[in-house]
């Protein structure tokens, strides 16, 4: 009987492939890819890649004249990997893999697996060794393991490296790296008091006008901005400075992109092979076949990649509903209905079971966040009740009902009141974060000052009542760069955010507002601590349609420093709103729209009100404040 050869401990063995084969191998980045090795005096690097139906592979880089006989891999049952150790391989050579198809064509792809690639136009994977990263954000790390997600405040600012801010010069050279854009963005942070930062597009694309939501290296930090090691800095800088990191992560579709995960060895390898599961029309992307338990684990493995490799601390899931519904953006005859002929993707359904148990189970204090935007049920419950097993879902209800309010002018806002009541009938049935992303910012959609109704002051006034509504109402915070000192023009990818708007006064203002607004919801536990439980929040006045008022008090849990809001959403002026309350106490104004340092009149007035035996608002206790236009008043009890 022929004696196996035994197996070294960087090649892929026979409990790897059985893992794969089950879809279980979470720490497969760590032996497929490139990685840099010793085999006895030899030094080079081993190859592994995945490509089922190949004919044959080879690994070709300038190393070997990108000659596809010179480096042929052996492949590797059951499964179809395809390995081999080239010796003289260094650091940042530049390789793919030559795959030799059923049919007798040559495709050359990046290795799926990479951990660093050509800046682009170039599309080679680079062999990089990752393994021995530096960090110093032990003490984040191991207070994240204890972290009360519900318990505490989540403000997050949602940010493009690539247009946050730029260097003057050559195309080339404009980009901030990594490590700059950590140093200047945690210190803004830090100034206006968010907690957390979400990264648009990381992982490697070849496209910028994608935003990196068309992803070529799923586990490649893209190299625009520097190095695996830049990267790493990035995140633990970060960390030193108290600031969580979420990246927008990507497993709904990808790329036709020629070196790509598209038709991998000549087939269908990622993708559904049926286009009518494998595609999306809309999008001309490739849809992950999600029933695939390689794939699977592919995915699983990159969240887990990020988190675990990398110290990130949450995901944004983009595009949920699009892998839970067989026909999303489809017509009839693009789709192919479940086994019980209905439109739910059973195997994405499962898939985000596993992937939310393994990476929220072996990462306590790690967020995985739902782009989600429809009524699926259980989104944030647990696998086990059927739930998705998601920490948090982006509440896009509240967000479309909340902008088609602001955008009307003020006169016919008594129409259209329940449009900012309404999200408080569902707010306890998911665990959701409020946002105001950069999809509400995009092709010809205004920047959010832009939607405000009026000229000059009105536009700033109704934006400051807005968000000043926003940062009350239950569910965790995000707003996107540029927001929080209105930005006139849109945003693009393609230049820096207008900095030269914080010369001008009413810009000021409006970043002070936002400013403190974000101080006041992070410093208060009233604001957070309660957040998915309904006696966390109650209407005062969820009825004043005619005058366009909000009123409502958030509750801390030992009922002390309470909080009780009032927000005007027209340009009238009242002398002496009174408002209803539940004690006979005093409540002191600590946050007021009117002062001079947020563009108001700042009139001189009382920073404490004595509640009288007056009944209002249905309560026997009142007290009456001066409500300015726009007003936004905040007092404590």
């Amino acid at each position: 009987m022929a004696r196996t050869k035994k197996k070294k401990p960087y090649e892929i063995g026979e409990l790897d492939q059985y893992l794969f084969g089950q879809g279980t191998h979470y720490d497969l980045y760590k032996k497929m890819g490139s990685h840099l090795v010793t085999d006895g005096r030899r030094k080079g690097a081993y190859f592994a890649v995945w490509a089922p139906n190949a004919k044959a592979v080879s690994v070709v880089g300038d190393f070997n004249n990108w000659d596809k006989d010179k480096n042929p891999m052996v492949r590797e049952e059951p499964l179809g990997i395809y390995t081999c150790f080239i010796q003289g391989i260094e650091e940042d050579m530049i390789y793919k893999y030559c795959i030799e198809t059923k049919t007798g064509d040559f495709l050359y792809k990046a290795d799926p697996f990479a951990n660093y690639a050509e800046v682009r136009p170039g599309t080679a994977s680079k062999v990089h060794d990752i393994s021995n990263l530096k960090w110093s954000d032990s003490a984040w790390m191991e207070k994240r393991t204890t972290w009360n997600m519900d318990e505490s405040p989540m403000s997050i600012y949602e940010a493009h490296i690539g247009s946050w801010k730029q260097h003057p010069g050559e195309e080339e050279e404009r980009f901030y790296n990594y490590r700059e854009f950590a140093v200047e963005a945690a210190k803004y942070m830090k100034e206006m008091g968010y907690t957390h930062i979400e990264l648009m597009g990381i992982a490697e694309h070849p496209y910028d006008g994608s935003w990196g939501y068309q992803v070529t290296g799923y586990f490649a930090p893209t190299s625009r901005y520097g190095t695996p090691e830049d990267f790493a800095y990035m995140i633990n800088y970060f960390h030193k400075n108290k600031i969580g990191v979420i990246l927008d992560w990507v497993p709904a579709h990808f790329p036709r992109d020629a070196h790509g995960l598209a038709d991998f060895d000549g087939t269908a390898v990622y993708e559904y092979a049926d286009p009518r599961k494998g595609e999306h029309p809309d999008w001309g992307t490739k849809i992950f076949d999600y029933g695939k338990s390689e794939v699977k684990n592919f995915l699983i493995s990159n969240a887990l990649f990020w988190m675990e490799h990398f110290h990130v601390d949450g995901l944004r899931v983009d595009a949920v509903a699009s892998m839970l519904y067989l026909d999303y953006g489809k017509q009839d005859g693009q789709w192919v209905a479940n086994k019980y002929g209905g439109n739910q993707n059973l195997e994405a359904i499962e898939f985000f079971k596993h992937l939310n148990s393994v990476v929220l189970g072996r990462n306590p204090g790690a967020v995985m966040i739902a782009e989600e935007s429809t009524a699926w049920p259980k989104v944030t419950g647990k696998p086990e009740d059927d739930g998705l097993g998601f920490s948090l879902k982006w509440n896009m209800g509240w967000m479309h009902d909340f902008l088609e309010y602001m955008k009307l002018d003020p006169y016919f806002r008594k129409e259209h009141h329940n449009q900012m009541t309404f999200a408080m009938t569902y707010a306890y049935s998911e665990k959701y974060v409020l946002v105001l992303s950069h999809d509400e910012v995009v092709h010809l959609k205004c920047s959010m000052l832009n939607k405000m109704p009026g000229l000059g002051f009105d536009k700033y006034a109704n934006l400051k009542v807005g968000y000043a509504f926003m940062m009350g109402h239950p569910g965790k915070k995000l707003l996107f760069m540029g927001q929080d000192f209105a930005q006139l023009r849109e945003w693009s990818e393609e230049r820096e955010l207008d900095w030269y708007l914080l010369e001008e006064p009413e810009h000021q203002y409006l970043q002070a507002f936002t400013r403190d607004l974000l101080k006041l919801y992070k410093k208060n536990k009233a604001m957070y601590e309660q957040d998915t439980v309904g006696y966390g929040f109650e209407w005062v006045n969820a009825n004043d349609g005619y005058r366009s008022i909000f009123s409502f008090i958030r509750h801390s849990r030992n009922n002390k420093k309470n909080l009780l809001f009032v927000c005007n959403f027209t340009p009238m002026e009242w002398a002496d709103y009174r408002v209803g309350v539940p004690r006979r106490k005093q409540y002191k104004l600590i946050l007021n729209s009117d002062e001079k340092q947020y563009g108001g009149k700042g009139e001189e007035r009382p920073l404490v009100y004595k509640a009288v035996k007056q009944e209002c608002d249905g309560r026997p206790y009142s007290f009456a404040y001066k409500l300015p236009p726009y007003g936004v008043a905040v007092f404590e009890f």
